[in-house]
């Protein structure tokens, strides 16, 4: 069965069995977690400077300022980079390969970048500076995973 027909029999596009995410122990990027379970992306932006920075920190990158909060984007990105996944990075995704994942860099958010699959067939044409845009998985355990798919033209 290819990935989008398995993904479409379950609602979801990774398979049963992978570790669901979770915030820190510390809880910085709690935020992220909760945002996206309301299908929405946010990034840190110190609220000093202004400078965009993911993953989450207690100090501003640039400035180094004790004030970084979270600020929602589009959801708009590019890709950046992707690779073709044929050797399973988890057991569970054994069945999965090949799957694609991107390195999108986000439009609205200073050059910020995040890693995630690439919906759609796996064997598709990928092209660096595609138009993405983030797809949310929700997961019966209660948490969303953040994908991307192509933007429509």
């Amino acid at each position: 069965m290819s990935n989008d027909r398995a993904a479409a029999n379950r609602n979801t596009y990774l398979p049963a069995g992978m570790p669901a995410p979770a915030a820190s122990r510390d809880a910085l990027d709690c935020e992220f977690y909760e945002a996206a379970r309301r299908h929405e992306l946010v990034v840190q932006r110190c609220g000093k400077c202004g400078t965009f920075q993911f993953p989450a920190e207690w100090i501003c990158h640039k400035c180094h300022a004790f004030d970084p909060g979270w600020h929602r984007v589009s959801g708009r990105a590019r890709i950046y980079s992707w690779e073709r996944v044929w050797h399973p990075a988890h057991p569970a995704l054994k069945n999965a390969c090949p799957y694609l994942v991107v390195v999108v860099e986000l439009e609205d958010a200073g050059g910020v970048r995040m890693v995630g699959n690439l919906l759609g067939d796996p064997l598709q044409e990928v092209r660096i500076d595609a138009a993405v845009e983030a797809v949310f998985e929700d997961h019966p355990e209660g948490h969303a995973l953040i994908q991307w798919r192509l933007a429509a033209r």
